[in-house]
């Protein structure tokens, strides 16, 4: 059994001043499966830290379940356990696929690909909005906007509710920061006003049906019976949240790297066309969610641990995307050419998970992403520090709570279409 004497990383005060990477090195180090301690629930664990090991159990449900307790990394008493069984994260087959179906439709490449023209349009107009001022917030201002904006609209949520939206996904999202949520008990009661809320969308969609994520949701059957309300509520709230925070984290994290590497985000400055590219790499270095929860079925080995039947088991998709046997001597540095040498990076990253969990939302993140950079990059020049980030104390999400920056202004009308 492998020993680690390193943090807990389900402390989520491991991660208040941002990811510990050489931390993480060392624990990868100490092998792809390892034991570890949980004193602040009394559960322990076996942490995944190496993408071999982390594909296994993603790929073998009937091994590793999803629903067996959560596929959350925080523990839960049995009631919220149960009612989270309605969420396509907590499932395992055959009942995740036939959900899964349901949703999928509305991401399609095809689907998504359609959105972009728009997206563009909002994207120019966040950047304008801070442009000339030479100065911003970049987490609410900048990185938070398109994809909220985005999944709202594909929900079927008016925009003039996207502050409302913004601050409960804060406080479902964040309970174990103090600065973001006073209590896990705000937590469940953002969650339940959401939800509330989604109940008055499936009544306007009865009166007025619409063509969307919710529509697909609202439309569907599952074994021969209409998709229920709380079902559809928690789905709802899933898509929620994946759809936005996760994007939102990840524009804020790339612009952070972008800064403590100015010669990089030259080189994008001068080569656009590399953009692409680069947002792979940022995608692989900072992962919006950090880690997943599986529980054993049965006794099990697993990269030379023996897991007991029962005994919780945690993705850290961040220590995989470091993983050196995948990704070479180099894999603790950022480097946005690292596509150009590695032309399957986008496969190789874990950032959306894999296997049968494998992210829906993988196309409509990568367009949000691509379309926020090829804004911000040639607009906010020479961008500069303002103070330290403000790191979410969570070890769930990796999120920057606030993050003030300045930059060349933008002359007036310099953009103008």
């Amino acid at each position: 059994m492998s020993q680690c004497p390193f943090a807990n990383l389900l402390d989520p005060d491991t991660y208040k001043d941002g990811m510990p990477y050489q931390s993480l090195r060392e624990i990868r180090e100490a092998g792809p499966v390892v034991r570890m301690e949980d004193p602040i629930t009394g559960v322990p664990y076996w942490a995944v830290t190496r993408i071999r090991e982390l594909d296994f159990v993603s790929k073998n449900p009937k091994l590793f379940s999803s629903a067996a307790r959560s596929a959350f990394p925080m523990e839960m008493d049995e009631f919220t356990v149960e009612m989270q069984q309605n969420t396509i994260i907590n499932m395992d087959p055959p009942r995740h696929q036939k959900v899964r179906r349901i949703v999928r439709n509305a991401f399609t490449p095809k689907r998504v690909n359609s959105y972009e023209a728009n997206f563009r349009k909002h994207a120019k107009r966040i950047v304008d909005s801070v442009a000339s001022r030479g100065e911003c917030e970049f987490v609410e201002e900048v990185a938070a906007e398109l994809p909220l904006i985005a999944i709202l609209e594909l929900l079927g949520v008016p925009l003039a509710d996207r502050k409302q939206f913004f601050d409960w996904t804060n406080t479902m999202i964040f309970a174990d920061d103090p600065d973001m949520s006073t209590s896990e008990e705000e937590a469940q009661i953002a969650a339940m006003e959401v939800i509330g809320y989604a109940m008055q969308l499936a009544l306007k969609h009865r009166e007025e049906p619409m063509n969307n994520i919710t529509s697909a949701l609202l439309d569907a059957e599952l074994d021969g019976e209409p998709v229920s309300e709380e079902m559809f509520g928690w789905m709802f709230i899933l898509i929620l949240v994946g759809g936005n925070e996760s994007t939102r984290t990840v524009i804020a994290q790339g612009m952070r790297l972008l800064m403590e590497h100015p010669e990089q985000l030259q080189y994008l400055v001068d080569n656009p066309d590399r953009i692409s590219n680069a947002v792979e790499e940022i995608l692989r270095y900072n992962t919006a969610f950090i880690s997943m929860r599986r529980t054993a079925t049965e006794d099990v080995e697993l990269g030379g641990a023996l897991i007991k039947k029962g005994d919780k088991v945690v993705l850290h998709y961040h220590a995989a995307n470091h993983d050196e046997a995948v990704f070479g001597d180099t894999a603790m540095d950022f480097d946005v050419t690292r596509a150009e040498r590695m032309p399957d990076l986008y496969n190789q990253l874990r950032s959306f998970g894999i296997g049968q969990h494998f992210c829906i939302g993988t196309h409509l993140a990568r367009l949000e992403l691509n379309v926020m950079f090829e804004e911000i990059i040639p607009r906010l020049r020479n961008p500069r520090f303002r103070g330290q980030p403000e790191y979410v104390r969570s070890f769930f999400v990796n999120a920057i709570k606030k993050m003030y920056i300045s930059f060349e202004p933008e002359a007036a009308g310099a953009n103008a279409a």
